[in-house]
């Protein structure tokens, strides 16, 4: 990060306040100070301190101020003209505790401004940070918000200092408060500012607040980068099921987070398994489609893989009516929420969406989170987004349903955008 340079700052200030002219010549400045004078002596030293500031010989300027300040019997005046040009040297030799120093002496004198104290302090606090003191650049920083700084600089000074400094806490509940200030105001918050939330989330093991950050992310900046890191960090719950391994897949299918040919051939797979053989034959088109596959060596393979999905689709469309027949009569609405599910997959999600329902309201459901998870997708599917989401939201549980339907509300989100 780039901090602004205040040396040329602080040493405007000491000219405006301590009576340096220009050309560095000392004389009056305020009326408080017309009523005393700099001696020659002192002025001369302070003078040639002016000159090796402007030459960028901090440390000599800063063994000026010295000089100046073992001269006897010093003035008011002079004190406060050689504190101003301390801080002015010791900000450009990065000098952060002699800033300090003397940015207090002038504040006790009553003299300085509070424009000029909000300058000094946001000077020291970049130049604690610059050399990566990051406690006191942070007491720094937050001083300057408690002294009614606003500058969006310091905001970032301080979020650096908070960081570095192992701050996680604060970055998390402070990010947090934008983002939601941001989104109630009808802006979109920076990438930065989410990719922060989600850093400090990651460090401090804040699992919600990495979430958050996550979905953030997805929603306003849905780049399939991000969505194979959701994809992932869901996957790696000790809580996620492994029942929702073809769930896990949809996702990736919709969000271009397929990898290879073994990916779709998984898919492909699972999905007949699951009683879906219409949603493994989609999956080999789309994958021939990609040129991920029938090529090379494997192209073979995957042609075989096509060939079994359309024979079995063919087996389940003649199935159909027995399965029908035998999920309606069942005791259970299990079988017709699958059944529905297929026909959502088949090109009927219409009729899926109507069978999932009937499933739902028959009840006694193995996985009813499940089943709403599904009927969700098979809304989406239809056509009906505001329905689909509305019942995605309604997905409870901690075993990988809730998580994966409020991807699909995300992913909805972000192609809608």
């Amino acid at each position: 990060m780039k901090f602004k340079n205040l040396t040329a700052v602080a040493l405007g200030t000491a000219a405006f306040l301590f009576g340096v002219a220009p050309n560095g010549e000392f004389g009056f400045a305020s009326a408080q100070a017309q009523t005393e004078s700099v001696r020659p002596e002192v002025g001369r030293l302070l003078r040639d301190a002016s000159g090796l500031i402007k030459s960028g010989k901090f440390k000599d300027a800063l063994a000026k101020v010295r000089d100046a300040e073992a001269i006897g019997n010093r003035t008011a005046s002079e004190n406060y003209s050689i504190e101003g040009m301390r801080i002015a040297a010791a900000s450009g030799a990065g000098d952060a505790d002699s800033m300090v120093r003397a940015f207090e002496a002038m504040k006790a004198t009553g003299r300085l401004g509070q424009a000029a104290q909000l300058n000094m302090i946001e000077s020291i606090a970049g130049t604690y940070l610059r050399s990566k003191d990051n406690v006191k650049a942070l007491n720094w920083a937050q001083r300057y918000f408690r002294e009614g700084g606003n500058s969006a600089t310091m905001k970032q000074v301080l979020t650096n200092a908070q960081y570095l400094s192992g701050d996680m806490s604060s970055i998390i509940r402070e990010t947090l408060n934008e983002v939601t200030a941001d989104e109630k105001a009808g802006r979109t918050p920076a990438a930065d500012k989410l990719n922060l939330l989600l850093n400090a989330a990651s460090r401090a093991k804040d699992t919600s607040a990495e979430s958050f950050a996550l979905e953030k992310l997805l929603t306003y900046y849905p780049k399939k980068e991000y969505w194979a890191d959701v994809l992932g960090r869901v996957q790696q719950k000790k809580s996620f099921s492994d029942r929702f391994a073809l769930d896990v897949y949809r996702l990736k299918l919709a969000t271009g987070n397929m990898r290879d040919a073994n990916d779709y051939m998984e898919m492909s797979q699972l999905a007949a398994q699951a009683g879906n053989p219409d949603e493994g034959k989609l999956v080999v088109d789309k994958g021939l489609a990609a040129g991920v596959l029938g090529q090379g060596a494997e192209g073979a393979r995957h042609k075989r893989l096509l060939d079994l999905m359309v024979k079995k689709s063919a087996e389940a469309k003649l199935a159909l009516p027995a399965a029908q027949a035998s999920a309606s009569s069942a005791k259970d609405g299990n079988a017709l929420v699958t059944l529905g599910l297929g026909y959502a997959f088949r090109g009927d999600a219409a009729k899926g969406v109507q069978v999932i329902e009937q499933g739902i309201e028959k009840g006694s459901l193995k996985r009813p989170e499940d089943a709403k998870l599904y009927l969700g997708l098979a809304q989406s599917m239809a056509g009906d987004p505001s329905k689909a989401q509305a019942t995605w939201r309604s997905v409870k549980g901690t075993d990988g349903a809730a998580d994966l339907a409020r991807l699909w509300v995300v992913q909805a989100r972000s192609v809608k955008r």
